[in-house]
């Protein structure tokens, strides 16, 4: 009975397994399905599955992993693989190829979950903007970024600003900066232990580090 069956799909999650085959194909039913739980796409017939695009969108929006359960061809469709971005960055990872390497769906993705920057092509991870956008949201994103930016200070100054242990995944050079230092030491404390050992005899460093965490004096030098 159809009118049931829209009743249990939207009160539990996996109520559409137990469905029979004519309402995993019906559109109603299994919209309600997947808006209560994108997983629930997986229980949908195929035809649903590959070819009706509202309701792997709405399914993308509601969970991470519900782009996977997508046919291929919706995995490599721009509006369905913005839709899932734009909620859980992390979906990026089961998008095409060639959508890993969109800049706007790529940027869509790091800004609400900067670690996605690990599934987008080497080319956005040698782009600037991306991973400025990706780094905003954590510092450690900044080891998924390409050589060249791990050593922009610009880039590792945003990093460590938002997690000072970013600091671990900036160029040699960058750890020996006093500026790029102090910005990770007044985020965390800790993060001087991450940099160069001449700023571990710095007195304004070890100062400002004193001064975030009060526990950072064993990782000074004596000097």
């Amino acid at each position: 009975d159809k009118d049931l069956a829209l009743v249990a799909v939207s009160n539990f999650d996996d109520a559409l397994k137990h469905a029979s085959q004519q309402l995993q194909a019906d559109t109603d039913v299994v919209l309600a399905a997947v808006s209560k739980s994108g997983l629930a796409l997986q229980y949908a017939s195929h035809e649903l599955q590959a070819n009706n695009k509202g309701i792997v969108i709405a399914a993308v929006s509601n969970h991470r992993d519900a782009l996977e359960i997508a046919s291929q061809e919706l995995r490599a469709d721009r509006d369905v693989v913005l839709a899932a971005v734009s909620r859980f960055g992390s979906a990026l990872e089961h998008a095409s190829q060639a959508l890993k390497a969109d800049k706007d769906v790529v940027t869509a993705a790091v800004g609400n979950f900067g670690l996605a920057l690990k599934y987008a092509s080497q080319e956005l991870q040698a782009d600037i903007d991306v991973v400025l956008a990706a780094v905003a949201n954590t510092g450690h994103a900044l080891g998924w970024a390409s050589p060249e930016l791990r050593a922009n200070k610009t880039v590792v100054l945003q990093a460590v600003g938002t997690s000072g242990y970013g600091l671990k995944h900036a160029s040699e050079e960058l750890r020996a900066d006093k500026e790029v230092v102090l910005a990770a030491v007044s985020n965390h404390a800790s993060a001087l232990n991450l940099a160069s050992n001449e700023l571990h005899a710095d007195k304004d460093v070890v100062l400002a580090a004193l001064s975030n965490g009060g526990c950072a004096l064993g990782l000074a030098s004596n000097e």
